[in-house]
């Protein structure tokens, strides 16, 4: 092949191979332009997923914040009506709120009172020398077995009573024995004490003071010694927890020693883990209970009930109440219960329970539906705003037998009240208080009120007590 030949070829092929090369330069160049405009991609895709994140976070935080503060309406005005709704049957209702408290409280989920100006000292008020935060309680029947004593007080209140228990474990009455009025915010209960038994209770009890103690690095005995600063029962500063006992329904009420031996066997089980005992006698569902309320076996069982409270393994002793049915209110019963209560040294009376009676509860110009009008006549104790006036009454009364020359020379000092029945609101509750209860307790009203229940009676009186702090 001739030189020239050669020489052309070689030509040709780098008129080729340039075009060649110049996109091979090229492609390095596009490559970086893609790679810069897929890295600010990723790095743009990434910074929205963290505001979008971070949005998504707090606006969780501000519904956990919402949901779970006792202020929030929707406990007032949708949960308890989404209950109703539900749940037709109101003991299965209750079940499932006390369930759902217990779980929620495991992981601090629980609704709680976050409201800081009702820590001040127009609420404050002293019973059995502690300092309660607040005169408000919540009464027995809400947390029957102890389960959720911690989410209760967690609602604000001052004083929870748990109960009622029982000796030995016994299943109540047969269902259904729950029954609302909602036309009256009212209900009918026949439940008859159900309960897992005082042994139960206490192991659940001893339980959370056992946490309470490795929380703190202390021992049980020392927790219910005092050494905590905190009250044994409640576990919490300016609280107190009470503790509902009764007979068991299998127990002849005309067999006083038996009687008596029901009630110190809860004594002896679950006095260390109360601040106060209550000794039930006041439910209408368990036959011949109110007959223990007549002076000489009231004056014997309490007696009873008062000396074993004394034995109980702490350096202090636990208080103890009577439990007194609102439909004992003929003066003479009045005042065999209070010499009662003062000659077995009885720390105090709570006024009152749910009454067997009927009469005078429907205000007028008020229709019941042919279901409420039914549920009313139920058998069993009623409870809800329609007692307040009685409550009120009673209250004053005991007051005035337990202050009198008759009575307050004896030992023991003054005695203390506490008031539940049909209180709704703040006026209510201090009404009570200014009649002489030293505790307005509440039931009902919860069941109807919602979670928020107690917070709004606590600001109701504080703007009543301090009209400026409104």
């Amino acid at each position: 092949m001739s030189v020239s030949i050669l020489r052309w070829r070689a030509g040709l092929e780098g008129l080729c191979a340039g075009p060649r090369l110049r996109a091979q330069r090229r492609v390095p160049w596009c490559q970086r332009r893609d790679a810069s405009t897929t890295k600010g991609s990723v790095e743009g895709g990434r910074a929205k997923l963290v505001l979008y994140g971070s949005a998504m976070a707090a606006s969780l935080y501000v519904a956990y914040l919402y949901a779970t503060d006792t202020r929030s309406s929707v406990h007032r005005w949708i949960v308890p009506r989404v209950l109703r709704a539900a749940f037709p049957d109101a003991e299965d209702a209750h079940h499932a709120g006390t369930s759902w408290m217990k779980f929620l409280h495991q992981f601090n989920l629980h609704i709680r009172e976050r409201d800081p100006s009702l820590d001040c000292s127009e609420l404050s008020a002293s019973v059995f020398g502690t300092r309660l935060q607040n005169p408000i309680g919540i009464s027995a029947g809400l947390d029957k077995d102890g389960e959720i004593p911690d989410p209760l007080f967690a609602l604000g209140a001052g004083v929870v009573e748990i109960g009622g228990i029982t000796p030995l474990p016994q299943a109540g009455n047969p269902q259904p024995r729950v029954f609302r009025v909602p036309a009256l915010d009212g209900m009918v209960n026949r439940y008859g004490l159900n309960s897992q038994g005082a042994d139960s209770v206490a192991i659940r009890l001893r339980d959370r003071v056992r946490r309470f103690a490795r929380s703190l690095d202390l021992t049980e005995a020392a927790v219910l010694d005092g050494e905590a600063g905190v009250p044994p029962g409640s576990l919490q500063s300016g609280r107190l927890l009470a503790v509902q006992m009764a007979k068991n329904k299998e127990t002849d009420e005309r067999d006083e020693k038996a009687v008596a031996a029901d009630y110190v066997y809860c004594v002896r089980r679950l006095a260390p883990y109360a601040d106060v005992l209550v000794v039930n006698v006041s439910s209408p569902n368990t036959p011949g209970l109110r007959d223990l309320q007549a002076t000489e076996p009231l004056t014997r069982l309490l007696s009873a009930v008062v000396d074993e409270a004394a034995r109980a393994d702490r350096k202090t002793r636990p208080r103890v109440m009577v439990k007194v049915s609102p439909d004992e209110e003929e003066q003479t019963q009045l005042e065999g219960i209070v010499q009662a209560v003062q000659a077995s040294g009885v720390d105090g009376i709570i006024v009152g329970n749910t009454t067997k009676r009927r009469t005078g509860l429907v205000p007028r110009g008020v229709e019941l539906t042919s279901r409420e009008r039914s549920a009313l006549m139920e058998t069993g104790g009623y409870s809800g705003p329609a007692m307040f006036d009685r409550t009120l009454d009673l209250v004053g009364r005991y007051r005035r037998l337990l202050d009198s020359p008759q009575f307050s020379g004896r030992e023991g000092g003054r005695k203390v009240l506490f008031a539940t029945g049909g209180i709704t609101n703040g006026e209510q509750a201090l009404q009570v208080l200014n009649a002489g209860a030293s505790v307005a307790m509440v039931y009902t009203g919860l069941v109807y009120g919602g979670a928020g229940t107690v917070t709004r009676i606590k600001r109701e009186m504080r703007d009543q007590l301090s009209p400026s702090s409104a």
